[in-house]
C-alpha cells in the first residue's frame, strides 16, 4: 500500500493530523472496472486540494499513485495506492483501487479498512463487469457507495443510460443529484438539482463562478428536482413531512435525507463530470464529505468472536490491523488501520494471533515512496510502522492489556499456476528468497514445492497477477525467472455415491492398537448448495461416543482434500455416519479420524467422480467486422457464448463463458483478430465439468 500525504498549501494540515477530529476524517476508496478513469479522479482530487502542483496523466506515466514501473509501463492499476489531502476542513485517506480481476485481493483488502467509497464509471459503457465485482466487494463489506459517472465528454457518453446500468445490475435506487450541462465535446458543467445552480468550467479546468440554471435547461431541471424530491421522500421520513406539508423538499432536508440513505445503503448518490477535463471533481468531493461516514458513523470494530467492540474512540485501548505488508530487503513495513486507541512511537503491542508482543520503533505517514515520521497516531489512522517483525497481512496489533483479536481480511483462492525457477542455477536461493517476500506482501500469492518433482510453483489470480510478480522479482533483485505453462486448479465433484460403505480400521503394532468401524452413506450435495461439504451422524444408542463422531467428521474433512481421479480437491459431497462399533480399549479419537479420512477415500473410489474445472465470464469487445472471428476462436478455446449486443462505435460486445485454461495467450491472439483493436475483461465464474481424458490422459491434466 503505497500513500502520499499532503504538500505546500496543505502542509499543515498534515501537520495537524494527529489533532484532526476523528468526525472529520474520511477513509475512501476509488472502486472501477479497468480504464474507467479511477486513476485520474484520483489525480485531480490531489490537485484540487493541493496536494499536487501538476496534473499526473496515466498516459504519460506522471501519476502520484501509478508511480511504480510496471504500472506506468502497462497503463494500469496493479498496487492499491494511498493517498492523503484536505478538503473543506476534513482529512480524506484514499485508496486508488486496480480495476483489474488479476488484482481483486487488493481492492478485498483496501475495503476491509474503508469506511466509504467512491465507484468511478465510464458514461459511455455503464456498469462493466469488474465494477460489478467492486461494487459486490464493497456490499459484502458494508461498505457505504457513491457514484461517479466519468468521461461525460466522450462522443456517446449517456448519464441517464448509465444511472439505468446501476438500476439495472447494482442497486434498485440510485438517485442523480446532476445534470450535465451540455453533452460529449460540449459538456462544460453541471446543474445541482439541490440548490438549482449551475457549475460551470473554463476549458482550462479551472471553476467559473456559480450561477443560475441555463434559460434551455431550467424546465429539465426542474422536472429532475421535483422528480429526486419524491424519490427521497418515499425514503425518508422527515423529507416524506416536509413534502407532504409545503410541497416541496429544502436543500437542507435532501442533504441531510441523502447523508442517511447513502450510510444505509438504501440508496446511491450518483454525480458526473470528466477528470480528464478537469470538470466535476470538486463537487465530487463536497458530496464525499457530505455524505460519507466518518469513522465515528460505521459501527464500533467486533472482535471475530463477537464478544468485544472498540469504538473510534483515541481513548480506548489502542485496536489495529495489519493490511499491508512491504517486506523490502532493506526493511519491514506493516500497513495499519487504528480502530481505536491511540499508537505511540515505542510502544509495545500485542499481536494477538500469535501471542507475540512487538515493538513499535518507528510511525510513519507514507509520501508515495517517500516517509514522514510522526510520533504517534490515533483512531482513524492509516500509517506505516517499522518494528514488527512477524506481523502478517490481517493480524490484529493491540494493547498487551486489552487483547482482542479482529476478523482478518480473507484473501482469494489461487486459480492459476506456473512452474518457476532461476535461469541461472546459481540464482535459486536468491529466486526462492525474493518469491518468499513476495507471497509475504500479497497473501493471494502461494509459493509450494511439489513434494514429488521438487519443482517450485507459484499460484495467483490470474496470467497477469503471476507475470506481475515474476516481473517484479526480475527488476527488484536481477534474477531472470523462467516460468513453465499455467495449470489451473481442478476440482474433484461426486456425481453418484455409495450407500452402507463399511471400513474397519484394525491397527497392531505393539502396545496400545487402534481399531474404528464405521458404516457411511455418501452422496452428492444438492446442485447450488452453499456449503462444499456437510457431515451428519444417524448413530443411535451410543455405539459410536460423541467425541468419535466429531473426530470421523475431521477425518473426512482430511479426505476431501486429494480426490481419486488426480489428487484435486473434493467438493459437493455429504456424509452421513449410520452405524460403527469400538473397541473397549484400542478405540480412540485417532483411530476414528484415521479410519473415516481412509474410509472416506475408499468409498470415493467406489464412487462415480467427474473433474472440474475453473470457468471465467469473459467479456469481449471488438470491431464487428471481426466479431465472426471472435466467435470462432471462443468457440475453439470450449467457450460458451451466452449473450452478442452492438456496442457503440461500430464495435459488438460478447459475454461468454470460457474455461480458465483455455484462456492462456488469448490477449495476443484477440489482439491479432482485431488488428488490435479488440479488449476482454474476465471474471471469475466457479467451476464446471471439464471435458472427460482421452485414452492415455492423466486425470489431473490441465493443459
Amino acid at each position: 500500500m503505497r500513500t502520499h500525504t499532503t504538500t505546500a498549501t496543505t502542509r499543515t494540515a498534515a501537520a495537524t493530523t494527529g489533532t484532526t477530529p476523528v468526525a472529520a476524517v474520511r477513509n475512501l476508496g476509488i472502486l472501477a472496472h479497468v480504464d474507467a478513469g479511477k486513476t485520474t479522479v484520483t489525480e485531480r482530487i490531489l490537485y484540487l486540494t493541493g496536494t499536487t502542483h501538476k496534473r499526473g496523466e496515466v498516459h504519460d506515466g506522471t501519476t502520484v499513485t501509478d508511480f511504480d514501473p510496471q504500472e506506468r509501463d502497462r497503463g494500469i492499476t496493479i498496487f492499491a495506492a494511498a493517498v492523503s489531502c484536505a478538503w473543506a476542513g476534513h482529512r480524506i485517506n484514499l485508496i486508488d483501487t486496480p480495476g483489474h480481476v488479476d488484482f481483486a485481493d487488493e481492492v478485498e483488502r483496501s475495503l476491509r479498512v474503508l469506511d466509504g467509497a467512491v465507484a468511478v464509471f465510464d458514461a459511455v459503457a455503464g456498469v462493466e463487469p469488474q465494477s460489478e465485482s467492486v461494487w459486490r466487494q464493497a456490499e459484502r463489506h458494508g461498505v457505504p457507495r457513491i457514484a461517479f459517472v466519468n468521461k461525460l465528454d466522450r462522443a456517446g457518453a449517456d448519464l441517464d443510460a448509465a444511472v439505468a446500468s446501476i438500476r439495472e445490475r447494482l442497486h434498485p435506487r440510485p438517485l442523480a443529484v446532476q445534470l450535465p450541462i451540455g453533452t460529449e465535446e460540449s459538456f462544460t458543467g453541471v446543474v445541482d438539482l439541490l440548490h438549482l445552480r449551475a457549475r460551470t468550467w473554463h476549458d482550462d479546468g479551472t471553476p467559473a463562478d456559480d450561477g443560475p440554471v441555463p434559460a434551455h435547461l431550467a424546465a429539465e431541471a426542474a422536472a429532475r428536482r421535483r422528480a429526486l424530491e419524491e424519490a427521497i421522500a418515499e425514503l425518508n421520513p422527515q423529507a416524506l413531512e416536509e413534502f407532504c406539508t409545503h410541497g416541496t423538499v429544502t436543500a437542507a432536508t435532501l442533504a441531510t435525507a441523502l447523508r442517511e440513505l447513502t450510510r444505509t445503503g438504501e440508496a446511491v448518490v450518483v454525480l458526473c463530470g470528466s477528470a480528464y477535463r478537469n470538470r466535476g471533481v470538486e463537487p465530487l468531493l463536497d458530496a464525499a464529505v457530505a455524505y460519507l461516514p466518518s469513522p465515528l458513523d460505521v459501527p464500533p470494530v467486533r472482535s471475530a468472536d463477537g464478544t468485544q467492540q472498540r469504538p473510534a474512540d483515541p481513548e480506548q485501548p489502542l485496536t489495529a490491523l495489519a493490511f499491508k505488508v512491504v517486506a523490502a530487503p532493506t526493511g519491514r513495513l506493516t500497513y495499519l488501520r487504528l480502530y481505536a486507541g491511540t499508537l505511540h512511537k515505542g510502544a509495545t503491542v500485542l499481536d494477538t494471533a500469535t501471542g507475540r508482543t512487538e515493538r513499535v520503533a518507528r510511525i510513519l505517514r507514507v509520501m508515495a515512496d517517500r516517509h514522514t515520521e510522526t510520533d504517534h497516531a490515533r483512531a482513524g489512522d492509516i500509517v506505516a510502522v517499522i518494528g514488527p517483525k512477524a506481523a502478517r497481512v490481517g493480524a490484529t496489533l493491540c494493547d498487551p492489556d486489552h487483547p482482542v483479536l479482529l476478523e482478518a481480511p480473507v484473501s482469494a483462492e489461487p486459480v492459476v499456476t506456473v512452474a518457476v525457477e532461476a535461469r541461472r542455477a546459481a540464482d535459486t536461493d536468491k529466486l526462492a528468497a525474493a518469491l518468499a517476500r513476495l507471497a509475504e506482501e500479497d497473501p493471494s500469492l502461494r509459493l509450494a514445492t511439489d513434494p514429488e518433482t521438487g519443482q517450485r510453483t507459484l499460484s495467483g489470480l490470474g496470467e497477469l497477477h503471476l507475470e506481475v510478480a515474476v516481473e517484479k522479482v526480475r527488476r527488484e533483485t536481477g534474477v531472470e525467472a523462467v516460468t513453465g505453462r499455467p495449470s489451473v486448479a481442478l476440482r474433484e465433484a461426486l456425481v453418484e455415491g455409495v450407500s452402507g460403505f463399511v471400513y474397519r480400521h484394525a491397527k497392531q503394532d505393539g502396545g496400545a492398537g487402534q481399531f474404528a468401524h464405521l458404516v457411511l452413506d455418501v452422496r452428492p450435495l444438492p446442485e447450488g448448495a452453499d456449503a462444499e461439504f456437510a457431515f451428519a451422524s444417524a448413530v443411535t444408542g451410543g455405539r459410536v461416543p460423541r467425541e468419535y463422531v466429531q473426530a470421523v467428521e475431521a477425518g473426512c474433512r482430511d479426505a476431501l482434500a486429494e480426490g481419486p481421479l488426480g489428487g484435486h480437491p473434493v467438493t459437493g459431497v455429504a456424509v452421513t455416519l449410520t452405524d460403527g462399533a469400538t473397541h473397549p480399549k484400542d478405540s480412540s479419537e485417532l483411530a476414528f479420524r484415521t479410519a473415516a479420512r481412509l474410509g472416506l477415500r475408499e468409498a470415493l473410489r467406489a464412487s462415480r467422480m467427474r473433474l472440474l474445472e475453473p470457468v471465467v465470464e469473459v467479456g469481449v469487445s471488438a470491431p464487428e467486422d471481426a466479431l465472426g472471428a471472435v466467435l470462432g476462436d471462443l468457440a475453439a478455446r470450449r467457450g460458451l457464448v451466452r449473450a452478442t449486443a452492438p456496442g457503440h462505435g461500430g464495435t459488438a460486445q460478447v459475454s461468454a463463458l470460457v474455461p480458465l485454461a483455455e484462456l492462456f495467450g488469448y490477449a495476443g491472439r484477440l489482439r491479432g483478430r482485431t488488428q488490435g483493436r479488440g479488449t476482454f475483461t474476465t471474471r471469475p465464474a466457479g467451476y464446471a465439468p471439464a471435458p472427460e481424458p482421452g485414452p492415455g490422459a492423466g486425470a489431473g491434466s490441465a493443459g
